[in-house]
């Protein structure tokens, strides 16, 4: 079975955790869901997902993508070291990286933005600019493996990109 990883940080957008997990498991993906510690991690209206498997014992090379909902969980996630070492290294091998809503703080602190074509929530958009990307106000960008789109209200278009590059 082809194996996804998603990250979520405490205050994670609730929609954008619980849209795609759900969607790529209709698709026959098995999701894994890493955290700073395995238990509930509690999205931003109050809404608990399972966190199955701690950061620090995420093996990338299981899987062949990697999701970053939104919300505040980014920002968190981004003082954890282990969590950047976790995009670089999936960008770095050329997998699928979806990020929504401010899931692109993440490629920032990974140094993955520069030259590269990205959207998000627009309260980031100078972070990826900042950071030499150029930015787009787009329901859905693909910019080679990365996938990015704006807010909740974007995840139609951002699944049917994400999963047509995962089942290439």
């Amino acid at each position: 079975m082809k194996k996804i990883l998603m990250l979520l940080g405490d205050g994670f957008e609730d929609a954008e955790a619980f849209y795609p997990y759900y969607r790529l498991i209709e698709e026959g993906f098995e999701v894994d869901v890493a955290a700073p510690k395995v238990g509930t991690v509690v999205g931003k209206h109050g809404i608990g997902m399972v966190a199955n498997l701690e950061l620090d014992y995420v093996e990338p090379d299981e899987y062949i993508g990697l999701i970053l909902p939104g919300g505040r969980g980014p920002e968190r996630l981004r003082q954890h070291p282990k969590s950047v070492q976790i995009v670089k290294r999936f960008l770095e091998d050329g997998k699928v990286v979806a990020a929504i809503c401010h899931g692109p703080q993440l490629l920032i602190s990974a140094g993955a933005v520069r030259g590269r074509t990205l959207t998000s929530y627009a309260g980031i958009k100078d972070d990826i600019i900042m950071s030499g990307g150029n930015y787009l106000d787009k329901a859905v960008v693909v910019d080679g493996n990365i996938v990015t789109s704006r807010t909740p209200t974007d995840l139609p278009q951002f699944m049917k990109e994400t999963i047509a590059l995962l089942k290439k």
